[in-house]
């Protein structure tokens, strides 16, 4: 069979796996784009001036991948991999005062931090707060008088929920693990046959850029990632496969 020109327009599945142990991490195929790209400088020997002898300087790259419906799990590559259980929940409510001098807090989805618990007047959340203590789901006013029966009050404070929430943590404790990364696409030849094209980075490292952007106008948020892709101790880089074997009209 003839060696034929090839076109590609279609994105790459990526497959994400621990570089350490080679465990599956993520398989990503909701991609709108996927890059590839290599680049390599040289040096010269000058003989009067002229370059006369090269030498390549090692390779470097990156794969990146945007898209804009991604799995939770993909934040987790900016952290150590894991995903938490725990997170802490900014809320404000409005609540009405049953008994003179006091409020009833209460927060089904979790426990509320003490110290965290501030009421204000309605319509001045964030203005002067009303002082006193709050304990065991209750708050107290330090004046009785500034909380009055049937009023409406402004409540902010923070819930540690610990079910029905996942958490990526990025600091600089939690550190992005390596992974191998291959990507997979399919070519079309001149008389339509198609081939499937693997692409592999045998290590790459995670940049720790982040854009997280949310409109309520124009086109869905749109995430992008990127790698840079780093050399084993036994050389692998980067391989370009064509899978002739599994070709199909």
């Amino acid at each position: 069979m003839p060696d034929l020109n090839k076109a590609n327009r279609q994105v790459c599945d990526v497959d994400i796996r621990i570089f350490k142990t080679k465990e599956p991490f993520l398989f990503f195929d909701t991609a709108n784009t996927t890059t590839a790209g290599i680049t390599g400088d040289s040096v010269y020997a000058m003989a009067k001036g002229a370059r006369r002898v090269a030498f390549q300087n090692p390779p470097e790259g990156t794969m990146t991948i945007e898209a804009q419906v991604v799995p939770f799990k993909m934040y987790a590559l900016f952290s150590d991999g894991t995903i938490e259980s725990t997170a802490i929940q900014a809320v404000k409510k409005t609540i009405t005062a049953t008994t003179a001098g006091s409020l009833t807090i209460s927060d089904d989805s979790g426990d509320i931090e003490s110290g965290t618990v501030f009421v204000y007047a309605a319509d001045d959340f964030g203005g002067t707060a009303i002082e006193g203590t709050y304990t065991d789901g209750k708050f107290t006013a330090t004046t009785a008088s500034e909380i009055a029966v049937n009023s409406e009050y402004e409540v902010g404070y923070f819930v540690t929920r610990t079910s029905g929430v996942k958490k990526v943590s990025i600091n600089t404790n939690k550190l992005p693990k390596d992974y191998w990364i291959q990507m997979s696409t399919i070519e079309k030849d001149e008389e339509g046959t198609l081939t499937p094209y693997l692409i592999t980075a045998h290590k790459a490292a995670i940049q720790r850029n982040l854009d997280l952007s949310f409109s309520s106008e124009g086109d869905p948020g749109s995430v992008s990632i990127t790698f840079d892709l780093l050399e084993t101790e036994d050389g692998d880089f980067f391989d370009i496969v064509e899978d002739t074997d599994n070709a199909y009209q």
